[in-house]
């Protein structure tokens, strides 16, 4: 588990391996990853929006942006967390993710971002 707190937003992300299948006949490479997101400043806040970087070791990149995460835009009181899952397609058995979300804290009246550590994705029978 990897973990990143920016501006009392705490980020934790779990991954796991999912498998390997084939499509437009090429070996693709699932990996899961579970996000929790803990409140531990004094001010309530939303995730607004994402921003992933999801790189192989083939050196493929890919941008991800979007509204919030899951189809929801989580508001988080001082002291609550939210808490999903969700996965990515690699073209080989390594990679690495990062990110950032965008937020607003409606103490402040301000919008902040809140930084996802870098972490790998690597499939258990690659390893030595």
């Amino acid at each position: 588990m990897v973990q990143q707190v920016t501006s009392g937003i705490k980020i934790s992300v779990e991954t796991n391996f999912e498998g390997t299948f084939y499509k437009n006949y090429k070996v693709h490479f699932a990996f899961g990853y579970k996000v929790t997101i803990e409140n531990q400043s004094k001010d309530s806040v939303q995730l607004n929006s994402r921003y992933w970087k999801i790189l192989d070791a083939l050196n493929n990149e890919e941008i991800i942006e979007g509204e919030g995460v899951i189809g929801k835009k989580p508001v988080l009181k001082p002291g609550e967390s939210h808490t999903y899952n969700s996965g990515c397609l690699l073209s080989s058995p390594f990679g690495a993710m990062q990110g950032h979300y965008n937020m607003v804290n409606f103490t402040k009246a301000s919008k902040f971002k809140v930084y996802i550590p870098a972490f790998k994705l690597s499939a258990p029978f690659a390893l030595n």
